[in-house]
């Protein structure tokens, strides 16, 4: 299954937030062999726990979760000046408008649908990657030409 996916070109750690057992079992299984390396979490609050231990590249997160739903931690992500410009993909079994306005509102960076189609999500986090990366060259470039 390893050669399913792209692999990317340099190691990537991914964080997937999900309440559902069998789907983050599913994510480190799949997942893992497109990226370095996959942790999982079963809420917000673990998510933050995690993210306070260790740094991520993408976040995978769901919206709907106990103690800490995926609204709460995206705006916990923005408030905080380490995790600003983290990439956070939103997965959802909600299709509805209103749910993908409110994510981009708080800050998600991509939104996928479940059921999750694990190949075509690993390049959906591939391209997030590539962007984030690009965008954090561009912002220190930036703050480097105002240091001058």
């Amino acid at each position: 299954m390893s050669g399913f996916f792209y692999v990317l070109s340099e190691e990537a750690r991914l964080l997937f937030v999900d309440d559902d057992p069998i789907l983050r079992e599913f994510a480190q299984v799949n997942l893992s062999s497109a990226l370095a390396e996959v942790d999982v979490a079963a809420d917000g609050i673990e998510a933050l726990e995690a993210l306070s231990r260790r740094p991520y590249d993408v976040l995978l997160v769901d919206l709907h979760m106990p103690r800490m739903d995926g609204f709460a931690l995206l705006a916990a992500i923005r408030n905080n000046p380490e995790t600003i410009h983290l990439p956070v993909i939103v997965e959802t079994g909600r299709e509805d408008v209103e749910a993908i306005d409110r994510a981009y509102q708080a800050g998600a960076t991509a939104f996928v649908t479940k059921p999750l189609n694990w190949r075509l999500l690993s390049y959906q986090i591939r391209y997030t990657l590539r962007s984030a990366r690009a965008e954090a060259a561009l912002r220190a470039g930036l703050e480097a030409s105002r240091a001058d």
